[in-house]
C-alpha cells in the first residue's frame, strides 16, 4: 500500500540581515532537514502508530503520502501511484484527517458538508446513504448530523469531522493528531471508532498523536522518528518489552508509619501519607513485594506496568 524510497525533504528559508535591499534583493537562505533518507512499507489492513517528538518529521511525511507537499528527494508510491501527481484515482481512494484543522462550515449543518463531499467524489445516492448510516451508528450520533456546526462540542465536531473525511470509504487514511483537544471521553471514543472503522472497511492506517495512549490502544506497529530520521520500526509489544523495566507499586496505608519502615523496602518517588509509590525492577518484584507486606500496614496494593509515555521517554534519552 505504501513504499517510501530515500525520501528526503530540505525546506528553504529565508535568512533575514540588517540591509533592507539585500534582504529584499540578494536574499540567502538556509537549509532545514525535515527528513533525511526516510525508507519503509506498509502493507494493506496495517494500523501503524507514526511517532516523535515536535517537529520530527511526522506531519511532513503525511503530508508527502498524501500528495500535499512534494519531496525534495526520494521515492514514494501509495496505493501504486505517485502520491504529487494528484491523479483523481488516487485522491478518491486517501482521506487526511488532521485535529487541528476542520473542513465543516460553522454556521451550517455537518450534513451539507457530507452532501457537498458526496459530489466532490461522486459517491452514489445510495452508497451516500449507507456510509452515513454506517458511520454514524459507529459514532452513535445520528442525532447531531443536522445541528449547526458552531452548536456542537469540540468531541461532537470532530465526529461529523471524521463522517466528513470517510464519506468516500478511502483505502488510506491519515490521521494526524485526531484526538487533540478533546476530553477523555471523546478521546476514546475516537480511538474507539477508528478501530471499528479499519477493522469494518479494510482500510490502511496511519496515526501520529502525542497522546501515546492513542498508539498504544490501537497500533501493532510503531514507526519512531526524531530530527527527520527513522529511529525504530517494528512491534509495539517489542518496544516495550525491551524498555519497561520497572513495576509501578503504590501502596495506601493504613496508617502513618517511620520512614525507616518506608525505606525498607525501597526509596520511594512519592510518599504523602496515604500513598506511597515505588518503582521496582522488574526481577526484584517479589522478593519486594515480600518485603511490602511483611513490613507496611496497608489497605490496597497495586502493581502496574510503566506508561508507554514512561517508555518512549526512556527511548529517547537512550536510557536503555
Amino acid at each position: 500500500m505504501i513504499l517510501v524510497e530515500k525520501l528526503t525533504k530540505i525546506y528553504k528559508t529565508p535568512i533575514k540581515g540588517k540591509n533592507l535591499v539585500s534582504n529584499l534583493f540578494f536574499r540567502k537562505y538556509k537549509e532545514i532537514v525535515a527528513l533525511d533518507n526516510v525508507s519503509f512499507e506498509i502493507g494493506s489492513d496495517e494500523l501503524v502508530g507514526f511517532i516523535g517528538p515536535n517537529g520530527a518529521g511526522k506531519t511532513t511525511t503525511l503530508k508527502i503520502l498524501s500528495g500535499i507537499l512534494y519531496p525534495t528527494a526520494g521515492n514514494v508510491k501509495v496505493l501504486n501511484f505517485v502520491p504529487f501527481e494528484k491523479k483523481p484515482a488516487f485522491l478518491k481512494q486517501i482521506a487526511f484527517v488532521m485535529g487541528q484543522r476542520n473542513q465543516l462550515v460553522w454556521d451550517l449543518p455537518a450534513y451539507d458538508t457530507f452532501l457537498l463531499n458526496k459530489e466532490i467524489y461522486e459517491v452514489d445516492d445510495q452508497r451516500f446513504n449507507k456510509v452515513v448510516d454506517d458511520l454514524t451508528h459507529l459514532l452513535n450520533c445520528k442525532q447531531l448530523v443536522n445541528k449547526p456546526v458552531k452548536a456542537l462540542s469540540s468531541g461532537e465536531r470532530m465526529k461529523m469531522e471524521l463522517i466528513a473525511a470517510l464519506i468516500h470509504q478511502p483505502k488510506m487514511v491519515f490521521f494526524d493528531e485526531p484526538t487533540i483537544g478533546l476530553d477523555i471521553f471523546s478521546q476514546e471514543t475516537v480511538r474507539e471508532f477508528i478501530k471499528n472503522y479499519q477493522k469494518e472497511f479494510g482500510a490502511t492506517i496511519i496515526l501520529t498523536s502525542h497522546y501515546l495512549e492513542d498508539v498504544k490502544k490501537l497500533a501493532k506497529r510503531l514507526i519512531i522518528i526524531d530530527s527527520g530520521k527513522i529511529l525504530y520500526d517494528g512491534g509495539l509489544r517489542t518496544i516495550l518489552d525491551q524498555y519497561s523495566k520497572e513495576k509501578k507499586v503504590t501502596v495506601i496505608l493504613d496508617r502513618p508509619v517511620e520512614e525507616v519502615e518506608i525505606m525498607a523496602v525501597e526509596k520511594p518517588v512519592l510518599y504523602s501519607f496515604p500513598k506511597i509509590i515505588y518503582r521496582i525492577k522488574k526481577p526484584y518484584l517479589p522478593e519486594k513485594i515480600k518485603l511490602i507486606i511483611k513490613t507496611l500496614p496497608f489497605s490496597d496494593l497495586t502493581v502496574e506496568d510503566e506508561t508507554i509515555e514512561e517508555i518512549i521517554k526512556k527511548f529517547f534519552r537512550g536510557d536503555v
